[in-house]
C-alpha cells in the first residue's frame, strides 16, 4: 500500500521505546508521522513526488540506514533522508553524509533538534517539488506548441484550455470537423495529465459494427452470446487507471449510449452476461464532428448523455478559420516528412504559398498533412483551388468586405514569411519587397512581432 501524501514524516527504529518516544516528538509539533520498525520495502510505497522526509536509524536488522538511503536515492536523488546515529557510528554518518543524507543527529539528541532538522528538510522539499511542477508546466506548455502547432489567437486559446484541464479529473468533450485533430488533442490531454503513466485506449465509435460494439466497449463473460467462449475484458476496463478516448461518440446506438451514462455516472463497468460490478478509475474524452444539442433534440442523442459530456467542452477550430496557421502548419509537417525519408527539404514559392492560403482546407489538418508530405516528396503541390469559394481560406475568416479582407490577406502573408528563418528585420523587409519602416508599421498594426520568426537574431529588430 502506497504512503499517503498527508504523511509528512516516516520514522524508521528497531527499538519501539525510541521510536515511540519520538513520533510523540513530532505528533505534539503538529507534524502527521508514520512509523515503522524496519525499512524494507519502504521505496515501493513512496511515490516520487512523496512531500514529506524520511528519518531512520543507521543500525538495524534487515536493510540499515545506509542501504535504505542508497535505494531511496536510486528513486529520488532529491529526497531528503535523515539519519540517527549512535556514538560509535558517527564515522558511518560521515559517510552517509557524503553519500548525501540531509542530516545526522548523535544519540542521545535534543527533540528540538530533531524539530528544527525535520522541518528544514520538509521546506527544502516543499521547494524541490515546486521547482519540479514548474519546469513540468514549462515543459508540458512546449509539448503543446510541438504537438498544436500554430500562432492564431484561436491555437493559443485551445492550448491554454487543454492545459488547465490536463490537470484535472473532468471527463472532456472534443468538437471538431473531420481532419480536425481531435485524436491529438486528446492525447495531449492524457499525456500532460497525472494518468500519463496509464493507458491511452483511442476507439472509433463510427468503426464499430452494432452487433460488436457493446462486447468491444464493455467486455462480456463466457456464454454471454453464441460465440463467447472466453472472457474478454472490453475497452473501458482496459483503460482502467488511464483514459478511453472514445471518437464519433455520435454514432453510438441509444442502447449503448443508456449504459455510457451509467459509467459516467457510477464509475463501474459490468461486462456482458456478468453480475460483478467492476469499479473503474479512469477518464472519458469523447469526440464528435456533430451538434450534439441538435441531435438530442432530434432524438438521435440523449439529452442527459449531452449534459453529462457538455461540461469540460473543447472546440478544435477548422483551419479555415485560422489562415495564418497554414503555412507554419505546412512547414512543420513538410520538415517531418523530408527528415523520415531523409530527402532535401524543398522551397515553398511565393506562388505556391498564396496558393496554400487561399486554399478552404476542407479536409483540415489531415488534408494540409497529405499536401505537405506530397510536396516533400518533390510532387507536385496541387490543390483543388477551383474548388474553393473566391473568398475561401485566411479571407473567409474574416467578415466584412473587400478592405476587411485584404488587410486579413496582408496579415496572413507576413505571419507565414515569420514562420520562415530571417536573421534580421532587413531581411524579412526584403523578402516582403517591403521597405523597413512600412514593415514595422504593418507588425505593430497586425500585432505581430518579429521575434516570432524563426531562427531570428536580435541585432536589427
Amino acid at each position: 500500500m502506497s504512503i499517503d501524501n498527508q504523511i509528512q514524516v516516516v520514522l524508521i527504529d528497531d527499538d519501539p521505546h525510541l521510536r515511540q518516544a519520538l513520533c510523540q516528538t513530532l505528533d505534539l509539533a503538529g507534524l502527521n508521522v508514520l512509523t515503522l520498525g524496519e525499512a524494507t520495502g519502504l521505496t515501493a510505497r513512496l511515490s516520487r513526488d512523496w512531500p514529506g522526509v524520511v528519518v531512520s536509524d543507521i543500525r538495524m536488522p534487515g536493510m540499515d540506514g545506509l542501504e535504505l538511503l542508497a535505494e531511496l536515492h536510486g528513486q529520488d536523488p532529491e529526497l531528503p533522508v535523515l539519519l540517527i546515529t549512535g556514538h560509535g557510528d558517527v564515522p558511518l554518518a560521515v559517510q552517509a553524509m557524503r553519500a548525501g543524507a540531509y542530516d545526522f543527529l548523535e544519540k542521545p539528541f535534543a527533540s528540538d533538534a530533531l524539530l528544527d532538522s525535520v522541518r528544514r528538510a520538509l521546506a527544502l522539499r516543499r521547494l524541490v517539488l515546486d521547482n519540479r511542477s514548474l519546469r513540468l508546466a514549462l515543459s508540458d506548455r512546449q509539448q503543446l506548441s510541438t504537438r498544436l502547432v500554430g500562432h492564431s489567437p484561436q491555437m493559443l486559446r485551445l492550448r491554454e484550455q487543454i492545459g488547465a484541464l490536463a490537470a484535472t479529473r473532468a471527463d472532456v468533450l472534443i468538437l471538431g470537423e473531420t481532419g480536425a485533430g481531435k485524436e491529438v488533442v486528446a492525447r495531449a490531454l492524457h499525456d500532460l495529465s497525472s494518468r500519463r503513466s496509464g493507458p491511452f485506449v483511442a476507439i472509433n465509435a463510427g468503426a464499430l459494427a452494432e452487433s460488436v460494439v457493446e462486447s468491444e466497449l464493455f467486455g462480456h463473460e463466457p456464454g454471454a452470446f453464441t460465440g463467447a467462449q472466453k472472457r474478454r475484458i472490453g475497452k473501458f476496463e482496459f483503460a482502467n487507471g488511464g483514459t478511453l478516448f472514445l471518437d464519433e461518440i455520435e454514432s453510438m446506438s441509444l442502447d449503448v449510449q443508456v449504459k455510457l451514462l451509467r459509467l459516467l455516472q457510477e464509475r463501474v463497468v459490468e461486462r456482458l452476461g456478468g453480475n460483478q460490478l467492476i469499479p473503474l478509475d479512469i477518464r472519458i474524452i469523447a469526440a464528435t464532428k456533430e451538434d450534439l444539442r441538435q441531435a438530442a433534440d432530434q432524438g438521435r442523442f440523449r439529452a442527459d448523455l449531452y449534459y453529462r459530456l457538455n461540461v469540460a467542452p473543447l472546440r478544435i477550430p477548422p483551419l479555415r478559420e485560422r489562415g495564418e496557421d497554414a503555412l507554419m502548419l505546412f512547414q512543420h509537417f513538410a520538415d517531418e516528412a523530408s527528415s523520415r525519408h531523409g530527402l532535401p527539404l524543398n522551397e515553398l514559392q511565393p506562388g505556391q504559398r498564396a496558393l496554400l492560403l487561399r486554399h478552404s482546407w476542407p479536409g483540415n489538418v489531415r488534408e494540409l498533412q497529405n499536401a505537405a508530405e506530397r510536396f516533400a516528396l518533390g510532387l507536385e503541390l496541387a490543390l483543388d483551388a477551383t474548388a474553393d469559394n473566391p473568398a475561401a481560406g485566411v479571407l473567409t475568416s474574416t467578415p466584412g468586405g473587400l478592405s476587411e479582407q485584404v488587410e486579413q490577406f496582408e496579415k496572413s502573408l507576413i505571419a507565414a514569411e515569420l514562420t520562415r528563418p530571417h536573421s534580421s528585420v532587413r531581411s524579412l523587409a526584403e523578402a516582403l519587397g517591403i521597405p523597413r519602416k512600412t514593415l514595422h508599421d504593418k507588425l505593430r498594426k497586425h500585432g505581430l512581432n518579429f521575434a516570432d520568426s524563426a531562427n531570428h537574431s536580435a541585432d536589427d529588430e
